[in-house]
């Protein structure tokens, strides 16, 4: 009974290994080579039809069995375009491999027999007996019952296939190192070494014009194969020599026109480049060497040079004038993608720049900040949309807000930077914390509906915000959340967790889900951490939520309070981060000083008429104490008894006035009942009410107004 699978009963993988193993000859044939095929020598597997020579030219795939050593058990490579590999039976497989790519070839034979899965497809190359190498298709699969070991698979890359596979793979990516590193593996079927080297303009994004040669600056991008490189040349992220982009660049614009040129051995290159530094920055080794370099020219009146590339073999191999035009069709088809990644390296390069400005500062005499900001990948696919900040509000408290947009690229990072700063404008004009999340719930609404959703190709729905805002003097926080995840507070004792905050839909919930935004207040005395981050820090696919807080508050609670905070921060990270980032990580920590109680006063009075008179006095004695100026406890003393009294004029209930030295001002305030607005108005000479706020806006740097539970404060700023 035949013992082979059907075909109901295969993987694809197994039909075609069982394909190829029928495709090899079996037996002496599989030694069999040349005349005996002409002789019409017959063999107990199928063979090439020799009706005709032309036949045999074209056949370009090949086989080869190993056995579970790796070894050469059975192959059929007698093709002419295998001429010179040399495979024998019982030689280990990777004997036809270059030295450099025996370990990652040998891991994947390995691993194909361990699990069974199968390699497919990738670009190798492998080496003839004369030194010369050959750009293959190799696939590895799994031996077909009831044989074992591996089948692999080897397909001669057409020319004309080639020039198709490497546009496709080249046009895959938008990171302008990874774009030309594509270019210069493919430009490697045509030589031994092959090198993009790119106008500077172009890594940084800039639009690239026409230059002056002798101010042209040439970088170089990518270079392959990935060997040992001689000392003094050229390898990718080193500035080429200005003599040499001088000379490449006059090579490749003779005539004004853009052009390849060939040099076909050393004796000529070396006339070229002239300079024996020049030498050994562009030649890759001492042997004697042949150069094609072919501009990258984008279309347009004029033609703009992007770069160069270069593809270098050895001298008694010229180029054909076929192959230079299968290299000037391929990097004509391609150097579109290389200016594609130029416009978005300009654009990564604006947005991080956004990102960085949204960091947080180090902070201030009342609060020390650091943060990390991690992308899950370091190119441009790692500009996303988390976000952390903390910034000074005018009336001496501190915001620290944390967001997670959701997805990565531009969409996110845009919408990231339009909800955080709207944010910092909002809680700088003194709404509440609950209040600001109201306002970006309504904007991220407004952000995805049909219209502009369709326009941005981006969807801001379900992002999360996290908003501490931490008063120095009472060292009272409150904190508002939109499906954020609790900050972690560690309490001067050493005490750790998170805070208990009730969990809230995201911004822009449907309406049935929408609650209103919770503020919780707690206790935050000198010395206590308070950590915000964001998901990527703390979930991994192998435990809960729950256990990568706990986790985190456990790395938290180690910091010292001797500790640099920053060093902190960046430690937490490295120890919790995974390592295999599958979204931005984002940490800030925040440790809280606040105010000594000898640089702040606070006194509640009546609502009374002599509520003004009383805390004049307060004031200017608290004032001579501090050793202030006597104009300046004159204007202070002003200022306080307008505020008062329009809070008696205009409000019920008890007045709180609040005085604190910080740096070299003073900041007062004045809390009352009240909900109305104060309003700034210039008033006529014959009014007799109305000139309070006036006197206010003269004496101080600046002023303004915060909402509170029970009404409001107006507060004010005095140069000491």
């Amino acid at each position: 009974m035949d013992s082979t699978p059907s075909p109901s009963s295969s993987s694809p993988f197994e039909l075609v290994s069982g394909a190829l193993g029928r495709y090899i000859p079996s037996g002496k044939a599989a030694a069999a080579a040349g005349p005996a095929d002409a002789e019409g020598d017959r063999t107990t597997g199928p063979r090439v039809p020799d009706t005709a020579a032309a036949g045999r030219q074209e056949q370009i795939l090949g086989a080869v069995n190993l056995d579970r050593d790796l070894r050469i058990t059975r192959c059929n490579l007698d093709a002419p375009v295998f001429a010179g590999l040399d495979a024998k039976i019982g030689s280990p497989f990777v004997d036809l491999l270059p030295p450099g790519d025996v370990p990652t070839i040998t891991r994947r034979l390995r691993q194909v027999l361990e699990t069974g899965e199968a390699h497919v497809a990738r670009i190798q190359r492998l080496r003839r007996s004369d030194g010369s190498e050959l750009v293959v298709s190799l696939s590895i699969l799994p031996a077909a019952v009831p044989q074992e070991g591996l089948t692999v698979s080897v397909i001669a890359m057409a020319k004309r296939l080639h020039l198709y596979a490497a546009e496709t793979a080249i046009g895959t990516s938008l990171d302008i190192g990874e774009t030309a590193q594509s270019l210069a593996e493919s430009l490697l079927a045509w030589g031994d070494v092959a090198a993009v080297d790119l106008d500077f303009a172009v890594w940084t994004g800039e639009g690239v014009t026409e230059q002056t040669l002798g101010r042209i600056r040439l970088r170089r991008a990518a270079l392959v194969p990935d060997r040992a490189w001689p000392e003094g040349y050229v390898t990718p992220g080193d500035d080429l020599p200005s003599d040499a982009s001088r000379l490449l660049s006059q090579a490749v614009r003779r005539d004004d026109a853009p052009q390849a040129i060939v040099m076909p051995d050393r004796e000529a290159v070396e006339r070229v480049l002239g300079s024996p530094r020049v030498v050994r920055a562009l030649v890759p080794g001492d042997r004697s060497a042949g150069v094609a370099c072919i501009p990258l020219v984008l279309d347009g009146p004029p033609p703009v040079v992007l770069g160069v590339a270069e593809v270098w073999r050895r001298a008694d191999h010229p180029f054909r004038d076929s192959e230079l035009y299968d290299l000037q069709e391929l990097v004509a088809r391609t150097v579109h993608h290389v200016d594609l990644a130029r416009q978005h390296q300009r654009e990564h390069t604006q947005v991080l720049a956004l990102q960085r400005r949204l960091l947080p500062r180090t902070g201030g005499d009342t609060i020390e900040i650091a943060s990390v900001y991690q992308p899950a990948t370091p190119d441009s696919a790692g500009v996303g949309g988390d976000w952390v900040n903390s910034f000074p509000l005018p009336d001496g408290r501190t915001a620290l807000v944390v967001g997670d947009v959701v997805g990565h690229g531009l969409g996110a990072s845009a919408t990231m930077g339009q909800l955080s700063m709207e944010a910092r404008a909002l809680l700088s004009a003194g709404l509440a914390p609950d209040e600001v999340l109201q306002h970006l719930d309504e904007t991220v609404t407004l952000l995805d509906d049909a219209e502009s959703g369709l326009a941005a190709g981006y969807s801001a729905l379900g992002s999360t915000c996290c908003i501490v805002l931490y008063d120095p003097v009472s060292h009272h926080v409150a904190l508002s959340s939109a499906g954020h995840l609790p900050p972690v507070l560690v309490s001067p004792d050493g005490h750790a967790g998170p805070l208990a905050v009730r969990p809230h839909p995201g911004l822009g919930a449907e309406f049935a889900l929408r609650e209103p935004f919770d503020v919780h207040r707690f206790d935050a005395p000198p010395g206590s951490l308070l950590a915000l981050y964001t998901d990527g820090l703390v979930e991994d696919p192998a435990e809960s939520i729950d256990e990568g807080i706990g986790r985190l508050a456990d790395a938290v609670s180690a910091v010292h309070p001797w500790d640099t905070l920053q060093q902190a921060a960046r430690r937490v990270v490295s120890t919790l981060a995974p390592v295999h980032q599958r979204d931005d990580v984002t940490l800030l920590l925040a440790r809280m000083i606040g105010y000594r109680k000898a640089d702040t006063a606070t006194w509640r009075l009546p609502a009374r008429d002599d509520a003004p008179a009383r805390a004049r006095a307060l004031v200017s004695a608290l004032l001579r104490q501090w050793h202030t100026r006597d104009d300046t406890v004159d204007n202070v003393s002003l200022l306080i008894s307008e505020l008062v009294t329009n809070a008696v004029s205009f409000a019920t209930g008890p007045v709180t006035v609040r005085l604190i030295r910080a740096g070299h001002g003073l900041l007062c305030e004045v809390g009352d009942t009240g909900n109305g607005r104060p309003r700034l108005s210039r008033g006529s000479l014959l009014d007799d009410r109305g000139r309070g706020l006036y006197i206010v806006h003269r004496l101080t740097t600046r002023w303004g107004v915060r909402w509170t539970d029970t009404g409001k404060v107006v507060w004010a700023e005095v140069a000491r």
